[in-house]
């Protein structure tokens, strides 16, 4: 994400200063106390479970042999839990039975922090899957799954380890295609 070069309160163009310690944009109007934070922004993520399966989507533009979680940003007003009931119901139209928090994990090359939830959903519903964000989806056994050194990875890591499954990070580049 390109940092503002405007004040979002004046108008006025930002500057570099130190706040808290830690360079910072801030507004160049004394009179304007604006400080941009650049807070992480939070997104939502599921381990999508069907029966013994874990579905992964593959997003428009990238590589055939990268796909990862059902994830989505949270919405104003909205908790966690319900996101990303949305997000499995509008990316891959099946409405999560359950849903159970599985971590926090940073993405620091998003500066996003991911919400990662294990979702079940009904063994016998149909995927339908948005296309205006989506290109693809897979039907991955439990067993075989590869969690990947990025974003996401570190979640389905986590929760396969509370299936006795225990798997080191294969490097996204390094997973293989079909």
């Amino acid at each position: 994400m390109n940092s503002p070069k405007y004040c979002s309160t004046c108008g006025s163009e930002l500057k570099s200063s130190i706040r808290d310690g830690v360079g910072r944009l801030v507004c160049s109007e004394e009179s304007c106390d604006y400080v941009f934070w650049n807070n992480p922004t939070p997104v939502v993520g599921a381990i999508v479970q069907q029966g013994d399966h874990i579905i992964l989507v593959q997003s428009i533009g990238w590589p055939k042999h990268w796909y990862a979680l059902v994830t989505g940003f949270l919405e104003a007003n909205e908790s966690a839990e319900n996101g990303i009931k949305r997000e499995v119901e509008e990316e891959i139209g099946i409405v999560p039975k359950s849903v159970n928090f599985v971590g926090l994990y940073p993405f620091f090359r998003m500066n996003q922090l991911l919400i990662i939830y294990h979702v079940e959903v009904d063994e016998n519903a149909k995927v339908i899957l948005q296309t205006s964000e989506l290109s693809d989806y897979r039907k991955v056994p439990i067993e075989e799954v590869e969690p990947w050194d990025t974003g996401t990875g570190h979640g389905l890591r986590d929760w396969l380890r509370t299936k006795g499954y225990e798997r080191k990070l294969t490097p996204l580049r390094e997973i293989k295609g079909e």
